[in-house]
């Protein structure tokens, strides 16, 4: 390219001879100085385009910001010689993003090359659209790239960029593709005589089957088939051997996709499945001295190993699989062993038995000493998904001794695992307490507050262990150093509810056990100090030989800085000084009742911080039951669906996290259930909120709601009966808004679709912000707008329900009509029931002018194409517009709207084939435009 370019390659050479970079900056301004000018001058040919866009390139690649040259880019891809479009495309991929204006203009462009005969234009056609791919790109062009895709006519390498354009696409915008009309289509190309093709298809096939299941179901006898024949038949062309291996990505890649399915019924499926796992499995018996054809059989060893475990773990296959994986685990290779203890982990997470595995126990043991972390890692999850009644005590000691020199990257998710086996396995309610406290004495701040939580809740509910646990505590606690997790549990919920308990004892007298736990205070956090007066005021009521003590200290806290210990102290003060015969202090501090069953947010915390980020995973570390209720609970969803609402998850948890503790402050807390919580609540109104609203209705972006707490954005994008919804929620107080929580209410779910693009996180960072995006899907006619209901904790329970700016309106499209057109149209719907008239009272400007600026953009804010020349009074607006639906299909709907200035009223006629239609436009028109809105 740069040697027919002489200006090109003078321009580079120069740029590479500047000694310094003043003088770099000072070539690329002339340069760019006299490439605006040439385009401003116009008249250049398809030579000098190209010429000055590969500079312009060449300068942004070398980091520099560019503003020019787009144009001339979008007119080189239209260029019919391949040196042009090529770099028209170049510059296209490079200079603009996918939300680019610019790229609304290279479409048409981009789908004639896709229509095209010429290989060459559909591959950079193809390449554009995966390395852009913006969301409107998306629509426009994924037919095309699919029609590509299956066309017969195709050529392979063309069908490999395709299919992988669309895996891109899907990633990115999988609401576009509509995965389940294609699968029959898609799947069949899994059959194709070149190994590239089906590859690639593959790779398509495994990311649209996870999230369609039964669509793609066909696909499993396609994989069955082609496994069979390469690794039986043979069959393969010799380029796709690597080191005598028949190509290994694309095994992989099929024994994986199987895993996503539940084992066949057909016995010749089974039959052909067991030959080709039993033929891989003899091939890896003995490693051979090439490491890069170890390396490949390895690779699909350990993926047919998880798909007999998969199957069935009591199969002669398994058992086979089982005396390779102990011989990995001790192997010289890192890569190995890593392989191997994760491979294992699966077969401990699926086996019946775990004899086999434990006989490999001190060597997996050892392996939390590897030199390399990931190893260490799966040594974890290994030993966490092995452990039983039988070892538990043993795995959890040694993991708590592993603990106080493990990677401070590992220690988070060792405490979770240590928690979770020690309630799991505990033989006695002593060892849980003892464990528990060397825990959260070893982890200090690595220990989450689930821990200490789920801590008080199995003490609050076992009567025989409240003594023993507030003995135990109160020892810990006369440790020189003793972390605040520590003492949270001891001071702000176990003494403080059962320190009477041992108040008799020696050693134990309630001045001793307010002297120790008063001396950790100056050590702790206000939110520890806070709990330290919770158990003040408790003491007040169950040790009234220490009042005077615990009344000073509350009368200091009346004049700290902090507001929350301010109000505290305040108000236990006055609690503490009431008349001994009132009976309200007994009242308010009654022992706690016990906490009703719920599941423990420790698995919760451990299973959102094994998210899957790429293919989903088939199985998940705990053991089997572990996987069974991952199954039943998957069943379930696939079964009930959400029925258009999805809740941001806890995990396995209905519960948050702080609700786990309800009942532990003083103070009365909020509903724990969430969803309970959602039923009662009131949609915010207001002036404000209700102008936020309205406005919406007719413009894609603004304010939705705002308080002291949060803020509401929305960004919005429709075509046809379908919409996307972008809520910006901002946190605008210095604190994290913990426990977040949304659902979408919808009055009339056969009418309007209303669904997450992605579950939402379950914390905002103080003054940040989160995006969630909804799905629309206008399916008919509806009236109420849905409602977006908003959960969190920002010191309490905070609830938030606002209307979502979606109405009917927003799936209309412009209609072009003459003015014949118009009121042929306008006679043939006739009057009532079809027509609706209304008549309001409008504004003026300061000028006592009607504001035809605001009606237009009200109007056409409702997606009616305004007509010209269609009134004979300028004043008046006239507006045609069809509603698409995906159920009813198209009603069309004609308005005028006619102003009276004198009279400051306006009268609005909507007419419609539907006349509940009409009446909908009738309103969402007035509303905004009404005096007063």
């Amino acid at each position: 390219m740069a040697t027919s370019m002489r200006g090109l390659t003078q321009f580079i050479a120069d740029i590479r001879g500047a000694r310094v970079r003043e003088l770099e900056e000072k070539r690329i301004n002339k340069e760019m100085a006299n490439i605006r000018k040439k385009f401003k001058d116009g008249n250049l040919d398809g030579y000098q385009k190209k010429k000055y866009v590969a500079k312009i390139i060449f300068t942004y690649i070398l980091g520099y910001k560019v503003d020019i040259g787009h144009m001339e880019a979008v007119n080189l891809i239209a260029s019919s010689k391949y040196s042009e479009k090529q770099i028209g495309y170049l510059a296209v991929t490079l200079l603009m993003h996918e939300n680019s204006d610019f790229l609304r203009l290279v479409v048409n462009s981009i789908r004639k090359d896709l229509d095209s005969n010429n290989e060459i234009d559909n591959c950079l056609a193809l390449h554009a659209i995966a390395n852009v791919g913006g969301s409107e790109m998306a629509e426009a062009l994924a037919e095309d790239v699919h029609r590509l895709l299956i066309s017969p006519t195709s050529h392979s390498f063309v069908k490999k960029k395709a299919a992988l354009t669309l895996l891109r696409l899907y990633r990115k915008h999988p609401e576009v593709i509509p995965a389940a009309e294609w699968a029959l289509r898609v799947v069949s190309i899994m059959d194709d005589n070149d190994l590239g093709v089906v590859l690639c298809v593959t790779s398509l096939v495994m990311a649209l089957a996870q999230d369609h299941l039964e669509a793609f179901a066909v696909c499993y006898t396609k994989a069955v088939d082609r496994l069979y024949r390469l690794i039986l038949e043979h069959e393969y062309a010799a380029t796709y051997a690597y080191y005598k291996v028949p190509s290994p990505w694309l095994q992989v890649k099929l024994l994986r996709l199987l895993q996503y399915y539940p084992p066949s019924e057909d016995p010749t499926i089974r039959s052909a499945l067991h030959q080709v796992l039993q033929t891989i499995m003899n091939n890896c018996a003995e490693p051979s001295r090439n490491v890069q054809h170890n390396n490949a059989q390895h690779a699909v060893l350990f993926e047919a190993i998880s798909l007999a475990i998969h199957l069935d773990t009591n199969s002669p296959l398994v058992n086979t699989a089982a005396v390779l994986l102990a011989r990995f685990i001790s192997s010289r290779e890192t890569n190995v062993r890593y392989l191997g203890l994760d491979t294992m982990a699966h077969l401990a997470a699926r086996a019946d038995s775990l004899e086999p595995i434990k006989k490999h126990q001190t060597t997996i043991i050892l392996s939390l000493r590897d030199k390399d972390i990931s190893v260490r890692r799966r040594a974890l999850d290994l030993l966490y998904s092995m452990c039983d009644v039988d070892n538990s005590e043993l795995i959890v000691g040694e993991l708590l001794r592993y603990l106080r020199v493990a990677d401070y990257a590992l220690r988070e998710e060792m405490v979770l695992k240590i928690a979770i086996l020690t309630e799991k396995y505990a033989n006695s309610y002593k060892w849980y307490v003892d464990t528990i406290l060397q825990l959260i004495s070893a982890a200090g701040d690595h220990v989450g507050d689930e821990v200490w939580y789920r801590v008080v809740q199995i003490v609050t509910n076992t009567e025989d262990l409240q003594q023993y646990a507030a003995r135990v505590i109160f020892e810990h606690l006369k440790a020189p150093s003793t972390h605040e997790s520590l003492v949270k549990v001891g001071v702000g919920y176990i003494l403080g509810e059962y320190g009477h308990l041992i108040a008799n004892e020696p050693g134990y007298s309630p001045i001793e056990q307010f002297q120790l736990l008063h001396s950790k205070s100056q050590f702790c956090i206000a939110t520890t100090r806070a709990l330290l007066l919770s158990t003040y005021i408790k003491w007040v009521n169950v040790f009234p030989e220490i009042k005077p003590q615990l009344l000073s200290i509350f009368d200091r806290y009346r004049h700290v800085l902090d507001a929350d210990l301010q109000q505290r102290a305040c108000e236990y003060y006055a609690l503490a000084s009431r008349p001994e015969e009132d009976e309200l202090l007994l009242h308010v501090c009654e022992e706690m009742p016990p906490f009703p069953p719920r599941v423990s947010t420790l698995v919760g915390r451990l299973n959102r911080k094994h998210g899957d980020t790429e293919d989903k995973r088939t199985w998940v570390h705990g053991g089997k039951e572990a996987n069974l209720d991952r199954q039943l609970t998957q069943r379930k969803r696939d079964d009930t669906g959400n029925n258009g609402s999805i809740t941001a998850p806890a995990g396995t948890d209905t519960l948050d996290v702080l609700s786990s503790l309800a009942g532990l402050e003083i103070a009365p807390t909020s509903n724990p259930n969430p969803s309970s919580s959602m039923n009662a609540l009131h949609i915010a109104t207001g002036p404000n909120v209700d102008r936020w609203f309205n406005k919406l209705t007719y413009s894609t972006e603004g304010v939705l709601y705002e308080d002291v707490q949060i803020q509401l954005g929305i960004k919005s994008r429709y075509q046809g009966h379908l919409g996307q919804v972008a809520v910006y929620v901002g946190n605008k107080v210095p604190t994290p808004l913990t426990s977040f929580t949304t659902t979408t209410q919808v009055a009339d779910p056969e009418a309007l679709s209303v669904t997450f693009a992605k579950l939402p996180q379950s914390t905002i960072g103080a003054q940040s912000q989160i995006q969630l995006l909804l799905h629309i899907e206008c399916k008919r006619m509806f009236r109420e707008p849905p409602v977006l209901n908003l959960s969190f904790l920002a010191g309490s329970h905070q609830t938030v329900a606002v209307r979502l700016p979606i109405v009917i309106t927003k799936f209309f499209e412009h209609v072009k009509l003459g003015q014949a057109d118009f009121f042929e149209r306008w006679k043939l719907i006739g009057g009532p029931p079809r027509e609706v008239q209304t008549i309001f009272p409008i504004e003026l400007t300061s000028t006592g002018q009607l504001d035809s600026t605001k009606h237009k953009q009200v109007v056409s804010g409702q997606r009616l194409n305004l007509l010209n020349d269609i009134d004979p009074n300028p004043n008046n607006l006239v507006g045609a517009g069809v509603l698409h639906t995906s159920i009813d299909g198209k009603v069309g709907c004609l308005l005028r709207f006619e102003p009276n200035r004198e009279a400051k009223l306006c009268r609005l006629t909507v007419r419609s084939t539907s006349e509940d239609v009409a009446g909908e436009v009738a309103k969402l028109v007035e509303n905004p435009l009404r005096v007063g809105s």
